[in-house]
C-alpha cells in the first residue's frame, strides 16, 4: 500500500516559523500529545496483524512442520513475511498432519500444520488449532486407465468408493461398469499419518487406519503412483493433484468425478473438475461435499506461544488472507477470521523471548 507523500519544508518556509528552543509550554504540550499517541498506536499494529512497519521490530526464528495440504501455501506465505520482515527466517518443512501435531506438542516446532479435525485428546495437551484456509481432497486415476470415458460418464458413490477402500469388496474395474473381465483396481492409499488419508476416510465413514491399499508416502508420492499406473486409484490434496502453473490436473491423472446424486451419471451441476478454480468455486458454493471438503488448521501449544510466531499468526489470518486463493485455496470468511484472531486473544500465555 502507498501512502501520501509528506511536503519537505526548507528552512525559509515553514521551517522558520517554528522556534528553535523547543522549551515553551506549546511545545512541551505538542511532544507530551505525540508522545502519548505513539503509545495508544503500538497495540493496534499487532491488532492489525503488523500492518505498521516491523522490519525493525521482528527478528527471528520461526519453525513449522506437517501437513502436505497446507504446505504450497505456507511457502507463499513464508515468503511474504520474510520479504516484509527481512529479519525472520521461516523454517518450513512437510511431512504430514500427524507429524505437525506430533512436533508441535512436543515442543520441537512453534507451529504445525494439520489438514484434519483436532482430536479431544489433542485439545487437552494443549493443542490450540486455528482455522486458516479451506480446501478438499479428491479422488485421482490414471488418464489411460481403458475404462476412462465410462467412469467420467458415470462417477462413482460415496458407497461404491467404501466398497473399495474399506471393504475390499470390489476389486475390478468392471465390477463398477457392469462389464464381464478381471481388470484389477490397484488402489493407492497414503503411509504416513496425514489429514487427506483421515478426511479421504471420514467421507467414506471410517478411519485412515481403515483404508487398504499399497501404502505411499507423501502426496507427491501417491500422485505419481497413479500417474504412473493405468489401473490406478488414489487421492489427494487439492493442490497435489492440480498443477499450480497450468491449473488443470497434472500430465497424467484424471480427477475422480462424484455421483453425488447417485442417479449413475454425472450431470452438469456435479461436472466441475476441469480445473482448480471450478473446484474451489464449487467447494464455495456447498457443491462438493464436505467431507472431502476441509478446513485447514495451523496448531500452536498454549504453554509455548512465542511472540514471534504470535505475530506471524495475526499476519496470516489479516494480511495473508489476499494469497490465499492464487495458491489455489479458499480464504476465510471476514466473520471467521475475526473468530480465529479472538482464539489468539483468548489464549496470550506467558511469552518467550523472541
Amino acid at each position: 500500500m502507498s501512502f501520501p507523500k509528506v511536503p519537505r519544508y526548507r528552512r525559509s518556509g515553514l521551517n522558520k516559523l517554528l522556534p528553535c528552543r523547543l522549551a515553551t509550554r506549546a511545545g512541551k504540550l505538542f511532544f507530551q500529545s505525540l508522545l502519548i499517541f505513539s503509545i495508544l498506536l503500538a497495540p493496534l499494529s499487532l491488532a492489525t496483524g503488523g500492518h505498521t512497519d516491523q522490519k525493525t521490530a521482528l527478528s527471528g526464528k520461526i519453525s513449522i512442520s506437517g501437513a502436505w495440504a497446507l504446505y504450497p501455501l505456507a511457502v507463499r506465505w513464508a515468503e511474504e513475511f520474510q520479504k516484509e520482515n527481512p529479519g525472520v527466517k521461516i523454517d518450513l518443512q512437510a511431512g504430514g498432519a500427524g507429524k505437525g501435531m506430533a512436533d508441535v506438542l512436543a515442543g520441537l516446532v512453534d507451529i504445525g500444520m494439520v489438514s484434519r479435525d483436532i482430536n479431544p485428546e489433542e485439545l487437552a495437551r494443549g493443542a490450540l488449532p486455528l482455522a486458516v484456509a479451506r480446501d478438499a481432497v479428491v479422488g485421482t486415476i490414471n488418464q489411460n486407465n481403458p475404462f476412462l470415458k465410462a467412469i467420467l460418464e458415470r462417477g462413482l458413490t460415496g458407497a461404491v468408493l467404501k466398497d473399495i477402500f474399506i471393504e475390499g469388496k470390489v476389486r475390478f474395474w468392471e465390477e463398477l461398469l457392469g462389464l464381464p473381465g478381471q481388470t484389477p483396481i490397484n488402489v493407492y492409499v497414503r503411509s504416513d499419518a496425514c489429514g487427506a488419508a483421515e478426511t479421504w476416510a471420514a467421507f467414506l465413514g471410517a478411519h485412515q487406519e481403515d483404508l487398504k491399499g499399497v501404502a505411499i508416502y507423501g502426496d507427491p508420492g501417491l500422485a505419481e503412483a497413479v500417474r504412473r499406473d493405468p489401473y490406478g486409484l488414489g487421492f489427494n490434496n487439492l493442490n497435489f493433484a492440480y498443477n499450480p502453473g497450468t491449473l488443470k490436473p497434472h500430465p497424467g491423472l484424471v480427477i475422480l468425478p462424484l455421483d453425488l446424486d447417485g442417479n449413475g451419471r454425472i450431470g452438469p451441476e456435479e461436472d466441475f473438475y476441469q480445473d482448480r478454480h471450478q473446484l474451489t468455486a464449487a467447494i464455495d458454493r456447498g457443491l462438493y461435499p464436505s467431507p472431502p471438503a476441509r478446513d485447514l488448521y495451523l496448531v500452536v501449544k498454549k504453554t509455548a506461544v512465542r511472540p514471534l510466531a504470535l505475530s506471524f499468526l495475526e499476519w496470516i489470518l489479516t494480511r495473508g488472507q489476499d494469497l490465499s486463493e492464487e495458491a489455489g485455496y479458499l480464504k476465510l470468511t471476514p466473520q471467521a477470521a475475526a473468530r480465529e484472531l479472538q482464539k489468539i486473544s483468548g489464549n496470550r500465555l506467558p511469552e518467550a523471548s523472541r
